[in-house]
């Protein structure tokens, strides 16, 4: 058990079992995690059947109503350090991410020194097919604006394609992740970076799905750009990184012994 692909969903009938398929067909070991957010279209029944073919290696979790892509994740985090996973990853079912990327993030992880790695569409060999203007526009924007403001040495710091070891997560006190939609991948990576680990930007060809809708909206966006402020104001005057820092991990807790205690 040391790979888990979590992957939240919210009517996502057309793509659920195509993406599942694509995963486990590559045979790399890969585990998957559902959550869904009582999608009325069936995603759940979708993952439900083909957990009987998949026995072991695919799982799902179900809750009530559509309750943000932030709290899917950290319920999806929680869970996989329950059981044990050394390198957990965020992934959409869209196929906006390509499942082959997956192996290219744990390699990062694994032998390249990572411990974030984040699929980028903002960095040399990166890029995006098939998306409308606007949408590369606020984008593009909404990472700039994040850099200038809190200076997190990240191009593509809303990318919801990543892997991180169990470390990272453990050392966050996930409960303290305040933002649930646009800011929230923003906010992983900036306590990552606060809390002094290494993060490593992919290359990766992002595509712009073909089925179902887009979960945008204008409040994700203001969530965002206020966000960015907040975390900024906050890591300026208060004591950001002790109240990321997850204090069950001890207060002696050192990243460097950590990471190369998990290495051995």
């Amino acid at each position: 058990m040391e790979k888990i692909v979590i992957i939240p969903t919210y009517n996502e009938k057309e793509n659920i079992s195509n993406i599942i398929h694509a995963i486990m067909e590559m045979e790399k070991g890969f585990h998957i995690l559902v959550i869904d957010d009582g999608s009325p279209d069936g995603t759940a029944n979708i993952v439900k059947d083909l957990m009987q073919k998949f026995p072991g290696s695919l799982f799902l979790e179900e809750r009530k109503g559509k309750l943000g892509l932030g709290t899917a994740y950290i319920h999806g985090f929680k869970w996989a350090i329950a059981k044990g996973y050394h390198f957990i990853f965020e992934m959409d079912a869209d196929f906006s991410h390509n499942p082959k990327d997956l192996q290219r993030l744990y390699e990062a992880c694994k032998n390249e020194g990572a411990d974030v790695a984040i699929g980028s569409r903002y960095v040399k060999g990166g890029g995006t097919v098939n998306w409308p203007w606007d949408r590369i526009a606020l984008s593009k924007g909404g990472s700039l604006y994040t850099r200038m403001i809190t200076w997190m040495p990240v191009h593509d710091t809303t990318a919801g394609f990543i892997c991180y070891r169990r470390e990272v997560l453990e050392a966050i006190n996930l409960d303290n992740i305040r933002f649930l939609g646009y800011a929230f991948q923003i906010e992983m990576k900036f306590a990552a970076w606060k809390l002094g680990f290494k993060i490593k930007e992919v290359p990766i060809i992002f595509e712009d799905r073909k089925y179902g809708v887009s979960k945008m909206h204008k409040g994700i966006v203001k969530e965002g750009i206020l966000g960015v402020l907040r975390l900024r104001w906050e890591s300026l005057f208060k004591d950001y990184h002790n109240r990321m820092k997850n204090t069950e991990t001890g207060e002696s807790f050192n990243k460097q012994d950590a990471l190369a205690n998990s290495r051995r």
